[in-house]
């Protein structure tokens, strides 16, 4: 593998992170491998034997995340999957066992009351707790596993990821980090002491909108080779095809999240400053009540902006009027988007709560049509 560990600068980092030695006459970033089988003469050895348990397309992939999860540390290992709720799934259903305990937020990610149903039908207990203030420390006690998603998805409240993996593995309990919204370049949970750093790369870190992906990284060999394992008997995997585009995406991940953090924080001040009281979130913003712990492990704030519009039919209404936005679910491509999250039921949000994920659009335009809309939307 070429050699980065000694890039300081994070776009650096990005635009070299795994990619092969240079052959002569070979592209920089090989092509998908699309194989199901591997040439398997004599005994089986080798790291390439069946397309469920290896490809050399994700092989490149899982060492450039690698790269910016952990910078300059070779024992972390990466696993690659199909989506971000492979990945989740690939570290709970891996680690835990009826009768443990597993923590986790109550004001995450809109799938996972789901994966806490199924969690219980094996078996296992699920405590939860908001992720503001801590809340967590309170219900460690017993756990095996504890469970953060910071900032959460879509309210953005920020907890202190040192402190909770002090606590939790002063009890004995494994963390794992949902950093799908900070993306490497904004915290690296690993370097904070958790043992897992999972993702949806579905979002920022390919940025495009058009991959569905997800990882996991970790230091501990033995928890890891379980995380392969999952990997292996449920065959959550990735497309060699998805893989490869993800590789190709990660070139630009510095670039478009400064820009798209500067935008976010752009979008959020306009919003802040804006004649009606919105209830703006953004970690970014220096009043916001993440911003304090934000500040002291996280180095970009993300490109996730929440507000809340007095009714349901406002926020339509201002949806409806933006044009360089677009009305989507998820977040983190190059265009902006935004939604209203109650129309799917399963977040504990008003009927007029706006998650707007900003794009890589210029700064200026962006904001002048966010404050269009809300003109147009208020009559």
């Amino acid at each position: 593998m070429r050699e980065t560990t000694g890039a300081t600068g994070e776009g650096t980092r990005a635009v070299r992170a795994g990619l092969p030695e240079p052959v002569k006459n070979e592209p920089t970033l090989p092509g998908p491998v699309f194989a199901a089988h591997f040439h398997l003469p004599g005994d089986v050895e080798g790291p390439y034997t069946y397309g469920r348990d290896e490809n050399p397309t994700w092989t490149l992939l899982e060492r450039a995340v690698g790269e910016l999860e952990a910078p300059g540390h070779d024992d972390v290992e990466t696993l690659v999957f199909a989506s971000g709720m492979a990945a989740i799934s690939s570290v709970l259903f891996s680690q835990l066992r009826a009768g443990d305990t597993v923590v986790m937020p109550d004001d995450g990610y809109q799938a996972l009351p789901l994966v806490h149903e199924q969690l219980r039908a094996y078996g296992i207990q699920v405590r939860t707790a908001p992720t503001g203030g801590d809340a967590q420390l309170a219900v460690l006690e017993g756990a095996r596993l504890l469970w953060i998603e910071t900032p959460s998805n879509p309210g953005l409240d920020v907890c202190d990821i040192r402190r909770l993996v002090d606590a939790a593995h002063a009890r004995g309990a494994l963390v794992a980090v949902d950093n799908t919204l900070a993306t490497p370049l904004g915290q690296r949970p690993l370097e904070l002491g958790a043992d897992f750093s999972v993702a949806s790369g579905t979002k920022q870190l390919t940025g495009h909108g058009d991959v569905l992906l997800g990882y996991v990284s970790g230091r501990d060999a033995e928890a890891m080779a379980a995380v392969r394992r999952w990997r292996k008997l449920v065959g959550a995997i990735p497309g060699p095809m998805e893989a490869w585009l993800a590789h190709r995406s990660i070139a630009t991940l510095q670039l478009r999240v400064e820009r798209q953090s500067a935008n976010a924080l752009a979008v959020a001040e306009a919003l802040r400053d804006w004649p009606e009281e919105l209830g703006v979130r953004y970690p970014g913003l220096p009043g916001d009540p993440s911003h304090k712990v934000a500040s002291q492990q996280m180095r970009r704030f993300g490109c996730v902006v929440s507000f809340t519009l007095p009714t349901r039919a406002r926020a339509e209404r201002f949806l409806d009027a933006l044009r360089l936005v677009d009305d989507a679910t998820s977040f983190g491509g190059v265009r902006s988007t935004a939604e209203r999250r109650g129309r799917w039921g399963g977040d504990a949000v008003p009927d007029g709560f706006v998650r707007f994920s900003a794009g890589a659009e210029d700064t200026e335009d962006l904001v002048a049509d966010v404050r269009r809309a809300l003109r147009e939307s208020a009559g």
